[in-house]
């Protein structure tokens, strides 16, 4: 059967599931324009990535990579474009005995057979990703214009009253607008962006894509297609389309280039409409292991060794993007035993856990942290998990929690890991409650993680070693270091995912006592450091000493220079 080996590669890479391959087999018997492959892909059930991928490894074929394109036509003018479009297939090269061509469908013998009998040679085939064939076609014709570009060429939008929401919601229900998020979302999945700003401005709709916590603007719709393109995202995330005067927040569910993906809403109104930020929440690129996410030696131990503790408070640290989330899941995963039950209350839940009971806040009908908690305690938990400690009620009732033999873990927003002592003290809760209770406070940022395709080493200067004691981090005289450069896999950044640089405060006596005497934030880092904890910093130059990172990257997230 055509296609079989194709198939069989995509299971055993647990690309496809079997209910998936039924579905995609039911759509194939209504749909006779389109290959089993297109339909793959137009499905969501596969990344285009992944189909060729699977041609390469079942039927032996070559991949081609963007650059191996040629910027000229290749074939003879009795190949249409019109043809090549539909088909998806370009020209690499001819020669006196064969033709190369890429082909999304390496299978496709009807497409094959049909360039053999135009052009008189045989047809030597290699892979090639849909997206990026018809880009090369583009160029190769001289139609080098953006997808974004055409799609707005399709949309006939003249000015649009705000008032006018029938109009509005005709428009974001047609293909050109539908196509337009559909694209915006799909470039972000494929630069694997965690965050899409839709920001409307009087002469310009900008769209700019977080990727490894760094802000990068691409293609965006006409400012004339602002109100249709918001009003869509707003009717997928079941928004009211009728309110723009106040910040809204909704959820998307949607699969697509073969990803399952959780994306966040989150609408303000602004002076000239309204902004949207859509955060992604992919599960497969979700790590929820330590190591993964950068902990590493008597980090590691320590905060193992804390989270092994039958009772007591322990708290994550950090600003807004800092990657709190996912260290507090990765310790839920830890925990996460048929012995134990574990409840958690967040606002909201970012990543749903088999075998862990979750609460979603909800303050409107009155369903606060606070609240929740008092009504875990009564549910018999061994472990409670609050999404943030923002007030005083809410860090009493995880004190009295922690004081009557539950295991608690909340984060805070503080800049480093004493701080967070200083933060608790502050909302008003006693010192003695703060010092009997808390077992270990952890800080932590991200940095972007070196691209290991084309990093490149140097050595360190000796000056550079003297002034940053790199020596401290290192077994040898010598020390290399690694710079960024750029490629296709990291998108020309030189940097390709992130990782975690922490610092962990134990509650020891000696730290208890500046507590209980009210000393300051300085003083318990100081006797910390003392005892042996490794900074922020620290531990950042450590991860650049090892060559996962740079200097100028632990530089742009501490505060120490």
């Amino acid at each position: 059967m055509l296609y079989q080996s194709l198939l069989k590669t995509l299971q055993e890479r647990n690309k496809l599931s079997t209910s998936e391959l039924k579905k995609v087999e039911r759509v194939q018997k209504t749909s006779v324009a389109e290959s089993l492959p297109q339909l793959l892909v137009k499905l969501g059930l596969c990344s285009e990535s992944d189909v060729a991928d699977a041609f390469v490894e079942s039927g032996q074929f070559e991949k081609v990579v963007p650059e191996q394109y040629p910027l000229e036509r290749q074939l003879p003018e009795l190949v249409s474009l019109r043809f090549l479009k539909n088909y998806h297939v370009i020209g690499l090269g001819v020669t006196d005995e064969e033709v190369f061509v890429a082909m999304m469908d390496p299978e496709d013998a009807f497409t094959i057979n049909s360039l053999g009998l135009m052009l008189g040679k045989p047809i030597n085939v290699k892979v090639g990703l849909l997206s990026e064939i018809d880009a090369a076609l583009d160029v190769q014709y001289g139609e080098d214009r953006s997808k974004m570009d055409k799609l707005i060429d399709d949309l006939a939008i003249d000015d649009l009253g705000e008032e006018d929401l029938e109009h509005l919601k005709d428009l974001a229900s047609e293909a050109p607008v539908i196509k337009m998020v559909n694209l915006i979302m799909q470039r972000a999945v494929e630069t694997r962006a965690s965050d899409i700003h839709i920001e409307p401005f009087e002469q310009s709709l900008k769209v700019r894509l977080r990727v490894d916590g760094v802000l990068q603007e691409i293609d965006a719709p006409n400012v004339k297609s602002t109100a249709a393109v918001i009003s869509r995202i707003k009717i997928m995330a079941k928004l009211n389309i009728a309110e723009r005067r106040l910040p809204q927040d909704g959820r998307i569910k949607v699969q697509m280039i073969g990803k399952e993906l959780d994306l966040r809403v989150s609408t303000i109104p602004t002076m000239h409409g309204e902004s949207v930020v859509i955060r992604l929440l992919d599960k497969e690129n979700t790590v929820l292991d330590f190591k993964a996410l950068g902990f590493a030696g008597r980090h590691l131990e320590q905060f193992i060794e804390i989270l092994s503790l039958p009772h007591g408070i322990i708290l994550i640290t950090g600003p807004t993007g800092s990657g709190k989330s996912t260290t507090m899941y990765a310790a839920l995963k830890q925990l996460n035993t048929p012995q134990r039950k574990i409840i958690t209350v967040e606002d909201p839940v970012e990543y749903q856990m088999e075998g862990i009971n979750q609460i979603q806040a909800k303050p409107q009908i009155g369903l606060t942290f606070a609240s929740a908690l008092r009504s875990i305690v009564r549910q018999d938990p061994d472990v409670i998990m609050i999404g943030e400690m923002r007030d005083l009620e809410t860090a009493r009732i995880a004190v009295q929690s922690a004081l009557t033999g539950h295991l608690v873990l909340s984060t805070l927003h503080t800049n480093d890991a004493a701080g967070g002592v200083t933060r608790l003290l502050d909302m008003g809760l006693e010192e003695y409650l703060l010092t009997s209770t808390v077992n270990g406070i952890l800080a932590q940022r991200l940095v972007r993680r070196l691209c290991p395709s084309c990093k490149e080493a140097k050595l360190a200067e000796p000056e550079l070693i003297k002034e940053l004691r790199l020596d401290r981090f290192a077994n040898k005289p010598e020390i290399t270091l690694y710079k960024p450069v750029g490629c296709v896999a990291c998108s020309g950044t030189g940097y390709r995912g992130r990782l975690a640089i922490i610092e962990f405060l134990p509650m020891t006596d000696p730290i208890r006592k500046l507590i209980m005497a009210h000393e300051e934030a300085g003083a318990i880092q100081k006797l910390a450091v003392a005892e042996g904890m490794q900074t922020l910093y620290e531990n950042g130059l450590v991860k650049v000493v090892e060559g996962v990172t740079t200097l100028e990257e632990v530089m742009r997230v501490t505060t120490e220079s």
